[in-house]
């Protein structure tokens, strides 16, 4: 009997809990709240030690800059706008923004967004799916 192939998050920070909706999980620092997404014995902004506790990050921030790509390796559509977003709360996330003309003139700094989350393409060797995320404007 094969094991059914299950949702694997495409990021560890990318939470899954049963019965509810994904969301991003960051550490943030209790002393000075920082928000980092990989392990660390300190804070690396305040150095307080034993201070990174998990935190449910928000799933709403402001576009901080993107790139519209033009060229990209064989299979991916361009163009696409790759962007860096500042999440409400703290946080700062890379991924592409969704739902908007590649045009510079439709596209504003600050402007804001909200994360999306989808099934990647592609699939594993044992046909597990991954969860994603994206940014598309907020209405």
């Amino acid at each position: 009997m094969t094991e059914q192939a299950t949702l694997k998050p495409i990021k560890p920070f990318l939470k899954i809990p049963v019965g509810s909706e994904p969301y991003i999980e960051g550490l943030r620092c209790e002393s000075c709240q920082a928000v980092f997404f990989e392990t660390h014995l300190a804070c690396p902004k305040c150095t307080t030690h034993d201070s990174l506790k998990p935190s449910k990050l928000s799933n709403t921030g402001k576009l901080h800059v993107y790139s519209i790509v033009h060229r990209s390796m064989p299979g991916i559509p361009v163009p696409y706008v790759s962007a860096i977003v500042d999440l409400d709360g703290g946080g700062t996330l890379k991924s592409n923004l969704i739902n908007v003309d590649p045009d510079p003139k439709k596209i504003e700094f600050g402007m804001a967004v909200e994360i999306v989350f989808n099934v990647a393409a592609q699939k594993d060797k044992e046909g597990n799916e991954y969860l994603a995320y994206q940014f598309q404007p907020r209405s």
